[in-house]
């Protein structure tokens, strides 16, 4: 993710004109989001596209259309509901007071459907009439486009509307590269307005009776010069899984955000069968390295089809050479492919823009997560002819991580050498967000204490592949675990009144990064820490200070940098809680397993006031003083590891571990947390596979491929 989030002004359907000097972020919070990637559209709550802001259609990252506002002779209709669907769909209602009889009860309802489509969107207007005489009046559209870059949308900048030509029955827009959008409009339309870029229709309804009539808007032209991502293929989506609990949000957090997941999915053009998630709405709807596949490894319950997509396509990127201006090392698994470069002309800590060059490699952790996808795929059953053939790579990343611990204290580390890329490179990539309990930013060289976690376990876990597929090199990888965890243990620990718990980072000169955060959670089923360890850490856990109720603050309150809505310093971020979760849950132990219960009921808490459609982050207030999640305002929404989120709650409800490979699959069931009954529909190798959870934790299995023992207990 980048660093250049700032609280923006509102955007809203009755948001004023931004403030002038300084540019803002635009915000997103209020509005709705429909999206099949690599198109989306965001609109206000009426589904009205008015120009400024963030509202728009885009697609590959072009904004195709800055407005689409209808009115019904000359007044915009007045909102009742609008309805956030799931991905590609949205559907808006409202009333048009100005037709009609004079009486106080509208007798004119419109409700306006619209499909985003891979290269554009449908819309339908259809209006019902209530009333006992001929309705007649004037259909009209507004439209225009100014084929915005989403970095240049994302700095807040307002460029000039494109001049519109008449295409026949509709209008039409040329940009930059040969690309157009052309707008089609059924039935045709009685006037075309290219000078104001107007469709207009002079309508009549029957008493009683209902029209209906429809847009469709589409990239064209010649194909975008380096378009890097596609549509996933069609036809396909992810599998379904249900949960059935006596708590009903915990299904309707899965069934949403299973929808949702469904439509972020992607290919890159050089590999159209591979498929992974791309990483938000709206600003990252592309190949993201840590972001894709934390959800590729969170949605492993699901299948290991999109954890492989994931990995394929990431390794056929991996670095090859040293560049600083890129980030790229030998063995180095990229950060984000983007079209062309970006320039995100908002913060980088001391005002300078931000700059990324089309493929950027500027993280310390995304290759430390390939290996360990890799591995938990192996161990939910992926077909081992494919994991084999991803062998190489994954001695590749491997061999970057011994690479970075040799060369630098022993950690792996990170520091930004171009002087225009993320100062932060781990998941807190803010220019913030390490920093000291006092309030100081930290200095890089930093060595993030979560990513010395990722590097033990992924040294063991490639140790474990390399054993089973005969390779060597396995003892190696071992040792340097075992010597990382020892200088972790002399190194990382602090203490303060309430005792001892892991720094965030070292910084440049190797003292402890003594702020309380959470990251320590992401130790925890690592293997870093022992179990004494892990019992301190989930004690700190528990503590309001990072325990917001309806998650874990990135920051604990008592941090002089505390701040609820900041983007790493006091947030809440539902994927990282939900990491810990399933850390807890690998712990296994009683006050573990409560810690993790409290915190699931957090997030449920969260999502349910979002409709059940998780944004990136949300506000780190405490819950007994603030009953509501507070929006953060330029979250993105729906995130795809915050949408993956719902399946780790499921998965961690039910202790899931499954281990094809020695031909077990555990399960430890959490009684009392939300009345989880049975789930549906995982995916265990080839099998589809059902639980059902009765009274003291037994557990009954539909499905299991044959000669797997369903192993049940702690």
């Amino acid at each position: 993710m980048s660093s250049e989030h700032r609280r923006p002004p509102g955007t809203g359907p009755q948001a004023a004109a931004a403030p002038t000097g300084q540019a803002h972020q635009p915000q997103l919070n209020g509005l709705f989001a429909s999206f099949l990637a690599p198109a989306l559209c965001l609109s206000g709550p009426d589904g009205q596209v008015r120009p400024g802001g963030a509202c728009g259609l885009f697609v590959e990252d072009r904004r195709l259309l800055s407005m689409l506002v209808l009115q019904v002779d000359g007044a915009e209709p007045s909102p009742l509901t609008g309805d956030i669907g799931g991905g590609a769909d949205n559907s808006f209602e409202s009333v048009c007071f100005n037709v009609g009889t004079a009486i106080p009860d509208p007798t004119l309802l419109l409700t306006r459907r619209r499909r985003v489509l891979a290269d554009g969107l449908q819309e339908q207007y259809l209006f019902r009439s209530y009333d006992r005489r001929p309705l007649r009046f004037t259909l009209g559209l507004r439209l225009a486009s100014d084929m915005a870059e989403m970095a240049a949308v994302k700095s807040g900048a307002r460029p000039r509307a494109l001049e519109a030509v008449a295409d026949g029955d509709g209008l039409r827009w040329s940009g930059p590269e040969g690309a157009t959008v052309e707008v089609r409009a059924v039935p045709p339309p009685d006037v075309v307005g290219a000078a104001e870029g107007t469709l207009a229709w002079e309508v009549e309804v029957a008493p009683g009776g209902q029209v209906a009539f429809g847009v469709t808007a589409r990239l064209g032209g010649e194909a975008p010069a380096g378009a890097v991502v596609r549509p996933a293929p069609s036809g396909t989506s992810l599998p379904a899984v249900s949960a059935r609990a006596r708590d009903p949000r915990l299904g309707l957090f899965l069934e949403r955000s299973l929808a949702d997941l469904s439509a972020l999915r992607l290919t890159t053009a050089d590999r159209p069968g591979d498929v992974f998630l791309a990483a938000g709405v709206p600003w990252f709807l592309t190949l993201f390295g840590r972001d894709s596949i934390w959800a590729a490894r969170m949605l492993l319950p699901l299948g290991t089809e999109l954890a492989l997509g994931t990995l394929r396509s990431l390794a056929s990127r991996q670095g090859r050479r040293t560049d600083a201006e890129t980030g790229e090392e030998e063995g180095k698994i990229l950060h984000e492919l983007r079209r062309a470069p970006t320039q995100h002309d908002l913060w980088r800590g001391e005002g300078a823009p931000l700059r990324l060059p089309p493929a950027y490699y500027g993280t310390v952790d995304a290759t430390l997560l390939w290996a360990l996808l890799l591995h938990d795929a192996w161990r939910y059953g992926a077909d081992e002819a494919r994991v084999e053939e991803l062998l190489d790579p994954m001695q590749r990343c491997l061999g970057w991580l011994t690479s970075s611990v040799e060369r630098r204290d022993g950690f792996v580390s990170y520091v930004d050498e171009s002087g225009s890329g993320l100062q932060n490179q781990g998941w807190k990539d803010s220019h913030d967000g390490i920093q000291f309990r006092d309030g100081r930013v930290a200095t890089a060289p930093l060595s993030l204490c979560e990513v010395q976690g990722y590097a033990y376990e992924a040294a063991v876990s490639g140790a474990a592949l390399l054993d089973a597929f005969g390779r060597p090199g396995s003892a190696r990888l071992l040792e340097l675990a075992q010597a990382l965890a020892a200088r972790f243990r002399n190194r990382f620990w602090v203490e303060d009144a309430q005792g001892a718990y892991p720094a965030a980072a070292l910084d440049a000169a190797g003292a402890p990064v003594d702020s309380l955060t959470s990251n320590i959670g992401h130790l925890l089923g690592t293997g870093l820490l022992d179990a004494q360890e892990e019992s301190l850490v989930v004690r700190r856990l528990a503590t309001p200070d990072l325990d917001s109720g309806f998650g874990l603050r990135t920051l604990a309150a008592s941090s002089a940098g505390f701040n609820p809505l900041s983007y790493h310093a006091g947030s809440v971020w539902a994927h990282d809680t939900a990491i810990v979760v399933a850390g807890l849950a690998r712990c296994g132990t009683v006050p573990a397993r409560q810690v993790a219960a409290s915190l699931i009921d957090g997030l449920l808490g969260a999502a349910e006031h979002f409709e059940y459609r998780m944004p990136e982050l949300y506000g780190g207030h405490q819950r007994t003083e603030r009953p509501v999640p507070g929006p953060y305002p330029a979250s993105c929404r729906p995130q795809a590891w915050s949408a993956a989120a719902s399946v780790v709650v499921v998965s961690s409800l039910l202790g899931l571990r499954p281990d094809l490979p020695s031909r077990r699959l555990y399960v430890a069931p959490m009684d009392g947390v939300v009345g989880l009954s049975s789930v549906d529909g995982l995916r265990v190798g080839s099998s589809t596979v059902s639980l059902r959870v009765g009274e003291g934790g037994v557990v009954e299995a539909q499905g299991l491929p044959s000669g797997l023992e369903l192993v049940v207990g702690s």
